[in-house]
């Protein structure tokens, strides 16, 4: 019996995350899975009834479980909310709160939708990469920080620990892949960069079948862009892995095919990486695909059935392969697909695989 926390949250949140229930629920039959599913508020949806963004009831929820599952938080309606209340400091919180230290976001190209992307097809073509982002520590944590009328601070510092467990935690990635691990920083200008890299290389003794690369985080943006294939696995600090993480995303032709993974010690939480996109929502137009490959990698992590997931990845694979596509996919000329029209047909081609 596994247990999952649904935390839909805000805008097409609610719909993605129904579909990937409806996917959840067809592998269940299939497999003869027990998974027992409760679902809470979080974000703006938590707010507007509770006055807050992340409950008590919501967090001790998500500390009493195999593994949450997130829609997407936010919208204009909540932007001119105090820094302290708005969803992205409910975001950080949750992350923290449950040990999240580590976010795996995996920028594969599917063969179906290698001319979805504004990359020439021979650039992208083959490109199966992970970045993995340090998520609890860094500029967005470091104290102190602040603002007044004349100035605004930050401050971005690292512990030992929390350097050495991510560090080890790529290399255990990159033996299972093709063993090549790029650590991303700034040293040539920040000592806390300078640090990352000691330390990082403190670690790499441990594993020395793999192959560390050093790479500025300015000259890796370009390099993710200009030759995606070169990446195997990429480890780096909370800011940086946030921008190169989403850049990673759109070379695959859109953030709608994101998944992610935040595992800790003992939690984890899958979400796709795109927004609320509160301009879509409840109009059956979102891309429901990051969502349901975010289940997949919930099936490789948490309940270790790695099985499951290649059969929805295969599912996912197929119904790309079929010519369906959703609006953020499409090319001029293509067929749109709803969200619901889509998530019936990987749940179809679930069932026969």
């Amino acid at each position: 019996m596994f247990k999952l926390v649904t935390i839909p949250g805000d805008g097409i949140g609610t719909e993605v995350v129904a579909s990937a229930l409806q996917v959840i629920d067809a592998l269940k039959e299939k497999h003869d899975l027990e998974i027992e599913i409760e679902e809470h508020l979080f974000g703006g949806a938590s707010y507007d009834v509770h006055g807050e963004m992340l409950t008590e009831e919501t967090l001790e929820a998500c500390k009493n479980c195999d593994a949450v599952l997130l829609g997407a938080v936010g919208g204009p309606k909540w932007e001119n909310l105090p820094h302290e209340k708005k969803p992205e400091a409910a975001l950080l919180k949750i992350r923290k709160e449950l040990g999240l230290f580590a976010n795996f976001r995996p920028a594969k190209v599917y063969d179906a939708l290698v001319n979805a992307s504004s990359l020439k097809p021979d650039i992208l073509s083959g490109t199966d990469f992970m970045v993995i982002r340090e998520l609890t520590g860094g500029i967005y944590f470091g104290q102190p920080r602040g603002y007044d009328d004349n100035r605004g601070w930050n401050t971005m510092v690292y512990e030992k620990y929390e350097v050495e467990r991510i560090a080890r935690l790529a290399f255990e990635t990159a033996m299972k892949r093709e063993k090549r691990l790029v650590s991303i920083d700034k040293a040539n200008v920040l000592e806390c960069s300078q640090f990352w890299r000691n330390i990082v290389h403190d670690v790499h003794k441990d594993y020395l079948e793999v192959e560390l690369t050093d790479m500025y985080v300015d000259n890796a943006a370009m390099q993710v862009v200009r030759d995606p294939k070169q990446f195997d696995v990429i480890v780096t600090k909370n800011l940086f892995g946030d921008i190169l993480s989403d850049i990673s995303g759109m070379i695959t032709g859109s953030l709608g095919m994101l998944p992610s993974a935040s595992i800790g010690s003992r939690h984890a939480l899958y979400e796709p990486i795109h927004g609320s996109a509160p301009d879509i929502a409840g109009r059956n137009k979102a891309n429901p695909i990051a969502t349901i490959a975010s289940v997949a990698m919930m099936f490789e992590h948490s309940f270790s059935m790695q099985h499951i997931a290649g059969d929805i990845y295969t599912a996912i694979e197929k119904t790309l392969e079929s010519g369906m596509r959703t609006a953020d996919i499409a090319n001029p000329g293509d067929s749109v697909a709803s969200t619901t029209e889509i998530t019936d047909a990987i749940t179809a081609n679930l069932e026969v695989s």
